[in-house]
Formats: C-alpha cells, sequence, structure tokens
C-alpha cells in the first residue's frame, strides 16, 4: 500500500507469489529508493549484488568480531521478496538501505528487563523472524480453512498481479492491521526494530528521496504506516544496549536451509517447488511433472510419457475437486505417488528430497569480504578442484598421486578445525593398503561461521591447523587424547605441530600411570606409524614413543587386571585385542615373522614380543581360585590363552589343558563361562579343527546342574551369538550327531554303480575335458 511517498509493500518470507507481486509493484511505483527489512550492516555489501557471480541461494552473514561464534543469517533466495528488490534497485541504478535493527544489538547481552523477550531475542539471531504463532493461521481461520499453508498459496502463491500491483499489499495490510488491533503477538523487540525502521524511512526522506519502496514483513506494515512522533522512537531506542562490533559479507545457501527442518526461523517447507514456481514459465504444473519423471527414470523407475500426462490430469482434477484454483503441492504429489510412483513412498520420497526441497547451492563472488583463512581454503578449493556441494557425494583418494594426498591433508586438515566438509567412510574399492582413503563430501552453510572462527588460529589453512593442534595438545588430559592427536597431525601432514605435541605426550605419558590409559593410547600412535611410508613423514620420535608405551603395558597389564568387575573386565579385554594388534605393528616377530627391528626407524624391538607374550602368560595363570580380588576374571584370562594360541606360542595340547582346569569343579561356573567367552572371542572355528576342545565344552555344560546353567545361560547364549553363522550350524550339527568322542560315522552306500551308464559319460567328459575324441554321433545320441 501507500502512504503519501512511501509503498509500504508487506510479504512473506520466502514467497513467489509475493516475490512476483513485489516485482509488479516496483515496476508500477517507480520508486528512486528501496528500503528492506534486513540488518543495517548489509549496506556495506548490498553493492555485490550487481556482481553476476553473486548467484542465490546466498545469505547475509553478520558475526561479533570479537567472538566469531556469535553469528546470525539472513537468507535469500531467487524468489525471495527481498532479492527481488535488491535486484530492482541494482538493475535500475537506486539506492537501496536495510532498514532493521543492526545485527551488532542483537548480539549485545540483554537486561533483565527484556527476560520476557528472551525467546523474541533467540528467534532474531536465525534471521527475519516469523512470530511464534503464525498470524497466517488466524487469518486463514478466519477464512474457513483448517491449513493456513494452502490457503496462502490459494490467495497469494498461486495468483499473478492483476491490473494494480499495489492492492493486494493493501488488503494484506489491512488483515495484518485488524491482528495488530487487538495486540496480537506485539513484543518489546518488535517495538524496538519497528521504530528503527521509521527511523530509516525519515532519513530517506530528508535525504531527499520522494518515491520510497519498502519491503518488509507483513506484519510490520501497520506499525510503519502510522508513523508517531521522533521524539516517541528516540525513547523506545534509548534503551538498546551497547552495539557489539560486527563483521558482515555474503555466503554461500542451499534450498535445504531454507526449509522449516533445519530449524531456520523464516524458513518454507518446500523451497525446490517455490523455485519452480517463480522460475518456470507458463503452467508450473506439467513442468514439475516432467522433471519428477526425469528423476524417477535416471533412478530406474518406468515412468513414460504416458504417466506425466495422467499424472498432469489427475492434479487439476483434484484440484477442482478441492476447490482450489490451481493445483499446488499436495496435488502434485498426491499425482506423483498415484500415478509416477505408482504407490511407493520410497519412491515418492526420493521425489520429494530432489525436487521439493532440492540441493541448490548458492555462489559468492571473490570481491565478498572474507577472513584471510576463508581465502586460502578457496585457493585450495580452486587448486585442487574440490568444488563445495550441498548434495553428499563419495571420493576415494590414492595418496600415492600428489593431488590425492593434498586433497586428504585438506580435509583432515579442516576436521582438526572443526569444518566437517569431509568425513571419513567404507571405500567402494575392498582394499587393506594404507595408500586409500576413502570420504562422504558435503557442505554447509554454517561451515563459513566454523572458518571465522577459526580465523583466531591462523590466516592459512596449514597455519591455523598447526595452532589448533598444539594448543588442543596444550589442554589435553587425557593420554589417548595425546596419542589421537598425533595421529591426526600425521593425517594432516602437520609437520610443524608435532615437535610441541609430541612434547605434551611424552610428558603427559610419563607421570600416567594408569596401564588402561596407556593401553587406549598405544593403539592411535601405532597406526600413525603405518601412514609413514605414504605420506613421507618422519617417523623416529614416533617409534619411541611408541615402543615405551608398549613396554609399560606390558609391566602393568598383569596386575591391572586383577579384582576388575564385569563392566570394567569387558573394556580391557578390547584394549589388550587392540594392543595385541598394535604389538605385531610395531614389532614384526610379535607375529611369528621379521626381526623386531624398525628397518625405518632404527627403533630396536626385537624383545617387545616376548615381553607382550609374557605378560599374556602371566594374565593367563592368575585364577581366581583364591577369590575375586587375587585374580584375574575368567573373561581376560581365556583372551590371554587364544592370542597366544592364535601367534603359536601355545600349542593346541596346553590350551586343552587349560580348559580342562578351567572347566572344573574347582572353579566356579560363572568364571568358567567367561573363559569360554573371552577364549572364543573373535572366531569359533578352533572347536571345528580341534574336536578335544568341543569335547570338553560339551561335557562340562552337560554336567552343570539346572540353577548354575540358568545363571551361565546368558554368557553362554552372548558368546555363540558372536560366532559365524557357519560355525554355529556345524557345531550345532555334530553335537546333535552324537557323542562328541566317536570316530565320525562311515557314509552310507549310495547304491551299485551302472557300468553302462557310466561308460556313457566317459566320451562326453573326455571331450569336455578335451583329452579324447569326438563323440560317435549314433551312441551319444542311443545314450542321451
Amino acid at each position: 500500500m501507500t502512504n503519501g511517498e512511501v509503498a509500504l509493500l508487506g510479504i512473506r518470507h520466502h514467497g513467489p507469489g509475493s516475490a512476483r507481486a513485489v516485482a509488479a509493484a516496483l515496476a508500477q511505483w517507480r520508486p528512486d529508493a528501496v528500503l528492506i527489512e534486513g540488518p543495517a550492516e548489509a549496506d556495506a555489501v548490498v553493492h555485490l549484488a550487481a556482481e553476476k557471480d553473486l548467484v542465490p541461494p546466498v545469505a547475509l552473514l553478520a558475526h561479533a568480531v570479537d567472538d566469531p561464534a556469535k553469528a546470525a543469517f539472513w537468507p535469500y533466495a531467487e524468489f525471495s521478496p527481498e532479492w527481488v528488490a535488491i535486484r530492482h534497485a541494482v538493475d535500475h541504478d537506486l539506492p537501496v538501505r536495510f532498514i532493521d535493527l543492526p545485527a551488532g544489538y542483537g548480539f549485545a547481552p540483554f537486561t533483565d528487563a527484556d527476560a520476557d523477550d528472551a525467546d523474541d531475542h533467540a528467534a532474531d539471531q536465525a534471521g527475519p523472524d516469523e512470530l511464534p504463532t503464525d498470524p497466517l493461521a488466524l487469518l486463514a481461520e478466519a477464512a474457513g480453512h483448517d491449513d493456513p499453508e494452502r490457503w496462502w498459496e490459494d490467495v497469494v502463491e498461486h495468483r499473478a498481479p492483476g491490473a494494480d500491483a499495489l492492492a493486494p499489499f493493501a488488503a494484506v495490510a489491512e488483515a495484518m492491521g485488524a491482528l495488530r488491533a487487538e495486540g496480537f503477538g506485539e513484543s518489546r523487540r518488535d517495538q524496538l526494530r519497528e521504530a528503527h525502521m521509521r527511523q530509516q524511512i525519515r532519513a530517506a526522506r530528508r535525504a531527499g528521496h520522494r518515491r520510497i519502496a519498502v519491503v518488509c514483513g507483513a506484519f510490520h506494515v501497520p506499525a510503519l504506516e502510522t508513523m508517531p512522533t521522533v521524539a516517541h522512537d528516540r525513547a523506545l531506542l534509548a534503551g538498546l544496549p551497547k552495539k557489539v562490533r560486527v563483521d558482515i559479507t555474503w555466503i554461500p545457501w542451499t534450498h535445504r536451509r531454507l526449509s522449516q527442518a533445519t530449524g531456520y526461523g523464516a524458513g518454507v517447507q518446500s523451497p525446490g517447488w517455490y523455485h519452480h514456481l517463480f522460475t518456470a514459465v507458463g503452467d508450473p504444473v506439467p513442468r514439475w511433472l516432467t522433471r519428477a519423471a526425469e528423476l524417477l527414470r535416471a533412478e530406474d523407475h518406468p515412468v513414460s510419457s504416458a504417466h506425466v500426462i495422467e499424472a498432469v490430469r489427475l492434479a487439476e482434477t483434484l484440484a477442482v475437486l478441492r476447490g482450489r484454483p490451481l493445483a499446488g503441492l499436495t496435488e502434485t504429489l498426491d499425482a506423483v505417488r498415484a500415478v509416477l510412483c505408482e504407490g511407493s513412498d520410497v519412491a515418492l520420497e526420493l521425489v520429494r528430497e530432489r525436487l521439493v526441497v532440492g540441493d541448490a547451492l548458492g555462489e559468492v563472488p571473490d570481491a565478498a569480504p572474507a577472513v584471510p583463512l576463508q581465502r586460502d581454503l578457496a585457493r585450495l578449493q580452486r587448486s585442487l578442484r574440490l568444488k563445495p556441494a550441498a548434495a553428499p557425494r563419495d571420493l576415494d583418494l590414492d595418496l600415492r598421486k600428489d593431488t590425492d594426498a593434498a586433497r586428504s591433508r585438506l580435509l583432515h586438515r579442516l576436521r582438526l578445525l572443526g569444518v566437517e566438509w569431509g568425513v571419513p567412510a567404507r571405500s567402494s574399492v575392498n582394499s587393506t593398503g594404507t595408500f586409500r582413503e576413502s570420504w562422504r563430501l558435503c557442505w554447509q552453510p554454517e561451515f563459513a561461521v566454523r572458518i571465522a572462527e577459526a580465523a583466531q588460529w591462523g590466516t592459512t589453512v596449514e597455519e591455523a591447523a598447526v595452532n589448533k593442534a598444539v594448543g588442543t595438545a596444550r589442554a589435553a588430559v587425557e593420554l589417548a587424547e595425546l596419542t589421537g592427536l598425533v595421529e591426526t597431525c600425521l593425517l594432516a601432514g602437520l609437520s610443524g605441530a608435532l615437535p610441541a605435541v609430541m612434547r605434551v605426550l611424552a610428558d603427559c605419558a610419563a607421570l600416567d600411570t594408569d596401564v588402561a590409559h596407556l593401553a587406549g593410547a598405544l593403539p592411535a600412535l601405532v597406526r600413525a606409524l603405518r601412514y609413514g611410508d605414504v605420506r613421507g613423514t618422519e617417523r623416529g620420535a614416533l617409534a619411541g614413543a611408541a615402543a615405551g608405551l608398549a613396554e609399560r603395558v606390558c609391566v602393568g597389564l598383569p596386575p591391572a587386571c586383577v579384582g576388575l568387575d564385569a563392566e570394567s573386565a569387558a573394556a580391557m579385554r578390547a584394549r589388550i585385542d587392540e594392543v595385541h594388534g598394535a604389538i605385531a605393528l610395531l614389532d614384526p616377530a610379535a607375529s611369528g615373522t621379521g626381526t623386531g627391528t624398525d628397518t625405518d626407524t632404527g627403533t630396536d624391538t626385537g624383545g617387545l614380543a616376548e615381553r607382550w607374550a609374557a605378560a599374556l602368560r602371566s594374565l593367563a595363570r592368575r585364577e581366581t581360585t583364591a577369590g575375586p580380588a587375587t585374580g584375574a576374571p575368567g573373561l581376560l584370562r581365556g583372551r590371554a590363552v587364544r592370542l597366544l594360541l592364535d601367534d603359536g606360542r601355545l600349542d593346541s595340547e596346553e590350551a586343552g589343558r587349560r580348559l580342562r582346569l578351567v572347566l572344573s569343579v574347582a572353579n566356579s561356573p560363572a568364571d568358567a563361562a567367561g573363559w569360554v567367552e573371552g577364549f572364543l572371542t573373535g572366531g569359533g572355528a578352533l572347536l571345528l579343527h580341534d574336536p578335544r576342545l568341543l569335547a570338553l565344552l560339551d561335557e562340562w555344560l552337560g554336567g552343570v546342574s539346572g540353577q548354575v546353567f540358568t545363571d551361565v545361560l546368558p554368557l553362554l547364549r552372548r558368546t555363540f551369538a558372536g560366532l559365524e553363522a557357519g560355525v554355529r550350524t556345524t557345531i550345532g550339527g555334530r553335537v546333535a550327531a552324537g557323542p562328541l568322542g566317536a570316530a565320525p560315522a562311515a557314509p552310507e552306500a549310495v547304491g551299485e554303480l551302472d557300468p553302462d551308464r557310466a561308460d556313457a559319460a566317459v566320451p562326453v567328459l573326455a571331450v569336455l575335458l578335451g583329452v579324447g575324441p569326438k563323440i560317435p554321433r549314433q551312441r551319444a545320441g542311443r545314450n542321451t
């Protein structure tokens, strides 16, 4: 609507109908200045909208200079009315200003007097705010509709501008005025924002503008229509807190982040659909259903042109039956489900994800303000050909190639900085080598905030990652955290951080006497050594630290396992397995191969394998016959025996003897069941290869009393449930066949051999094997 020299265009954020109406109103009104609801600091970057490289969806990002974690976004899509107004001003060389409260006030702490408005304050942090109670719901209810979204689509989004482009805005203003007259939804923060908007309108008038267009949320139009005195607004704004210093820029945004599911306050449920409504020429429904058919065909769904024609007819018929002016998203999706998807909700969900919501990602020009860290990241993305994309994609890297190795280092450095652009994933290519990595890449708009936060660590990605690693090491309190950080530094190629991190690691390891902590820290350190060959890193200090940790674990393991409860014993068993694998990597002699000396670093690990085996033997002998407080749990003793057996340091005779002892009546059944669990964990094929062990277990299980059997059954069930399905089936068959100690029965005779039929098959086999003459035609035919 117009008010003297001002046209107040009340809109709903991100509405294609509102965007078309704003475009028509601006073309009719021909303003000489455009004012837009948005943070006042955005005036400094609005000129970038003239750049061709600023492609929506984009967002204004404002963050506190001293605390980048305090940030707010104002997203705009191509179908956003604000973006249409910005483009109109830029295309017609008109001044454009943002008139909402500066973002610096939103980041400032508010007083106790504002506590009642805390919810409004939090909502405003997300950008242009929708009211906690949607006024559209009340208007739709007054119009006799139970769905406000459908009502708004029918009265605004699906209607083209008429002869008077300003008339719809007058109608919306009248409706909002009725709500405001009843005191609906007004808050102190709204009053402050509207006072600031009125001040900016007055400033535009003082600057000599005579035809001013104001694009703002429809709810604010009544407050801007009737201007109170200047003194009134100044009195309201006098209570604002001290403004925080703010930086603002444009960042890429996505359609998915515009959806309400992401928590954005002024979001829409179907940004992809709204984009299509705004950009499609002519009837949008047939074009959209054609895109849906193309998508489904690409996913191997049998969809033809006839399906599209029938879907269009069904959508239009449903719109007529439901009394709607045009087929909306509800009717269109009903037609997609019934015709294109043949009732399948799985296929329909694909259409929802790709077309209704969408993964469009905007672009921002290089001229946009950015911290040096962001510019360095953009440079690396270009040089490594890693373009950010909103849609998830898999990336397989071969670290033997320079480009792939550089990509891996970048992704690991970003993860260290808290930017989870890439997440390690399972490779589609089966490989056990350390030269291959697989990632799942997905760029999120909020990474811009995390990059701004990480800028405190340095101006380049490498420098920031090095400083962040050193800072994290100095703040670490757990030894496992430090060894994990060492592994990350190696993966990220942060040689500048390794000396400082290793010094902190050495100091922490010297003071830590908890064997569980040492055992938990060793595997990560040993894994880091495996990357030395592929990544060309210095491994001498790592090998020495790993060997020192392993020595301390070997010495302290047996006494550390005494008196543990069931939960602690299970955790210690997992650590023992990890340490066993780590020592096998650290000392090749642990697996029966190699010399025990690391040829790359010169570190002597020759005695480490023997010391670890001695620790396992000592653990295996710590029975609980004198009481649980004096011995190790059966779970750990059985595990130690199994590891020694697998490494060939214990023969099957000795393993059988130990099993016979633990299953004797002198031991408690619960301890025996725990021993069996530890012994069989990792594979039960051992019972098939050595029938004596299976016979001992069967004999013990058959001899326990009913009460004891009930007590040990959960342990045994868990043990055998972890075995391979084929092993369980074979064991069950052998037990069901009869006594396990008896000799296997001879196979039954299958009948007397028929010489004539056997002779007939010999020539055929000879020809198939290529060792005989051709088959005589008559004999072959006769015997066939």
